[in-house]
């Protein structure tokens, strides 16, 4: 058994968890089932933990932090003040304060969450991605000759697939127009077009800080929410249970990748994992041509830790249980060296 920890659950203030969820209605167990997940198998393997929800205000951490002094603060936040690119401040908030945390560094978040650097960095270190346009918000629209039809349309900010539909896909530079004046009216931010790269959509969790875990790759069934376009992963697709359902999207083990794909893909993601200076843990999103090809879609810090979902089903193929998937997240944690430890006495 792992060494019993004072762990500091940090959630957003209206996820905080029930200490059962028996009696609850299935909306209730949803909206905060993953805080549940970790609480309980947290505990359940012997740890002290405490939750603390926060929303706009640090005061609350700090107190907890000064009163309390966890070993460890579990990290759960995906955002700060209603802004998604603000939970990595609360990170720097941690290191600042010299309190253990899990996840991804500052840095690392910062860098991965803004999708623009992340893409420019990638092509620093050619590591392949889609040819790109930024169109910022409330400047003319202007387009470069250089992108090539179909062009895949979102928000170079908001994460979730907000925004994202099979109107994203446009042919043609009329509805390349439309759509970037529709990102800008619905998520009040610039908007990022990139060449669409049809293909099988693969996922990789990575963990470590030095050294570098690779987990086994995830696929998305996108079932027969396809009809006559393209695989995306929408909104309804990532977290609609009953659009699921009904179309028969899954993930899973991807199988019959082509000879070498498999070791190729695993050295790709922890390049990735490394020229964006993320830890912790992280998952990549790629997209695989028929021909074999690999582009690089998005680098997630911090993600779904949900029991049952992605990146806890890929660890159990690696032959990872939940409790051993958290205990490892919590190790890391505990044995990252950010800046102020190098000085320690």
């Amino acid at each position: 058994m792992a060494k019993a920890r004072k762990i500091l659950l940090l959630v957003h203030e209206s996820l905080v968890p029930p200490e059962d969820m028996e009696g609850r209605t299935e909306d209730e167990v949803e909206e905060c089932r993953t805080e549940y997940n970790v609480y309980s198998t947290l505990y359940n393997i012997g740890h002290d933990v405490r939750v603390l929800g926060i929303g706009d205000r640090l005061t609350d951490l700090r107190e907890a932090i000064e009163d309390w002094q966890p070993d460890i603060t579990f990290n759960l936040l995906e955002e700060f003040s209603g802004i998604v690119t603000y939970d990595h401040y609360v990170v720097a908030y941690l290191e600042l304060s010299r309190q253990p945390y899990t996840g991804c560094n500052p840095r690392g978040m910062m860098i991965s969450r803004d999708k623009v650097l992340t893409k420019q960095l990638l092509a620093y270190h050619r590591i392949p991605t889609p040819r790109f346009q930024v169109f910022p918000w409330g400047k003319r629209f202007h387009a470069s000759r250089k992108l090539r039809f179909p062009l895949f349309v979102k928000s170079a900010t908001e994460d979730a697939s907000l925004g994202i539909s099979q109107a994203s896909i446009v042919e043609n530079m009329a509805r390349l127009r439309e759509r970037v004046e529709f990102i800008h009216e619905q998520t009040q931010s610039s908007a990022l077009v990139e060449e669409y790269i049809e293909g099988r959509e693969l996922y990789v969790g990575v963990l470590g800080n030095d050294r570098l875990k690779s987990l086994p790759i995830w696929e998305m069934d996108f079932g027969s929410s396809q009809g006559g376009g393209s695989g995306i992963a929408t909104r309804k697709v990532k977290w609609d249970a009953n659009y699921q359902k009904r179309h028969g999207i899954a993930t899973g083990l991807a199988t019959n990748l082509p000879p070498g794909s498999e070791q190729r893909i695993a050295k790709l993601a922890k390049r990735i994992y490394r020229a964006l200076c993320m830890s912790g843990y992280a998952r990549m999103d790629l997209r695989m041509r028929d021909d074999g090809s690999l582009f690089v879609l998005e680098a997630n810090p911090n993600p779904n830790l949900t029991y049952g979902e992605d990146l806890a089903e890929s660890a159990l193929a690696a032959g990872m249980t939940y409790e051993q998937l958290l205990t490892r997240i919590v190790n890391l944690g505990l044995a990252y060296q950010a800046e102020w430890r190098m000085f320690e006495p």
